[in-house]
């Protein structure tokens, strides 16, 4: 068993680090301390020869502590993104290098831009995944979610960063845009189409969808709307996870899934996604 001593020094070696998660999750820099300091203060009063990976361990203790920091604000009806945040692009003291680059670079701006747009879950899945090489397995565990449900938390994040763009949250206007792009496929109206879609819309399908005859990516407002003009016929309008989205299915059974990404009144990206296991992974309800 460690001394405390020896736990106090085996923790400040992986402070910087923890201090990195949690401001990236939380995009603040002094509730990522508390985050961590909360982290030490569990650490301390836990049998450590329970303690298998003191690395896992911790991850996953101050992942979930920041988890809880978010639903607080959040149940306070505090605003999203602190006014540190900008300190997240410089985390202080103690950081390993790579770790501080690797949150400039793919958490930093980018995650600031769309902080207030991620779940709880979506910040989680997406930093410890793509920062920390998180298992989806382990996420998936930490989220209470399947390991195919943890890794599309983790992509919407992903495709909201990457793009830096807003996206439409308002339930009802998803549904009425993603209705009126439904039925604008269906009746075949192509400008119509077009006009829905964003200059830099694009249309990216998974491996199933491609093995079954979609091509991989499709970039442009005329040529996904030509993907789409006079198609989706047996297709309906429906929510997965929540969000509006359009689903084709054979015998009652989802085959396959179109998500959207939205900005403001158009579509900037459509995923097709036709891994049987990925739709096992959702909750898909009627679009009412």
């Amino acid at each position: 068993m460690d001394t405390q001593d020896e736990l106090g020094r085996r923790f400040e070696e992986r402070r910087g680090r923890l201090r990195t998660l949690a401001g990236a999750v939380l995009g603040s820099a002094a509730e990522a301390e508390d985050a961590v300091q909360e982290a030490w203060l569990r650490l301390a009063r836990t049998d450590t020869t329970t303690i298998d990976d003191l690395d896992a361990w911790l991850t996953t203790i101050v992942a979930r502590i920041a988890q809880d920091m978010l639903r607080g604000r959040a149940r306070r009806g505090l605003r999203e993104v602190p006014d540190d945040a900008t300190a997240l692009t410089d985390v202080p003291g103690g950081a390993d290098p790579a770790d501080r680059a690797v949150l400039a670079e793919s958490v930093g701006a980018a995650l600031l831009v769309v902080l207030d747009e991620l779940s709880p879950e979506e910040r989680i899945a997406f930093v410890l995944h793509d920062t920390f090489v998180v298992p989806f397995v382990e996420i998936g565990r930490l989220l209470d979610r399947s390991p195919q449900a943890a890794k599309q938390l983790a992509h919407r994040a992903r495709r909201r960063v990457q793009g830096r763009a807003p996206v439409t949250s308002d339930p009802a206007r998803q549904r009425t845009l993603v209705e009126a792009f439904l039925a604008a496929s269906q009746h075949g109206r192509f400008e119509a189409l077009v006009t829905l879609l964003h200059p830099d819309v694009v249309l990216r399908a998974d491996a199933v969808a491609v093995a079954m005859g979609s091509p991989g990516r499709v970039e442009g407002p005329t040529a996904v709307a030509g993907m789409f003009n006079g198609r989706a016929l047996a297709a309906e309008a429906a929510l997965v996870d929540g969000a509006a989205a359009i689903v084709w299915s054979v015998g009652g059974r989802p085959r396959v899934v179109w998500d959207f990404l939205l900005d403001g009144d158009r579509v900037v990206a459509i995923d097709m996604i036709a891994d049987p296991e990925h739709l096992a992974s959702v909750e898909i309800a009627p679009a009412t």
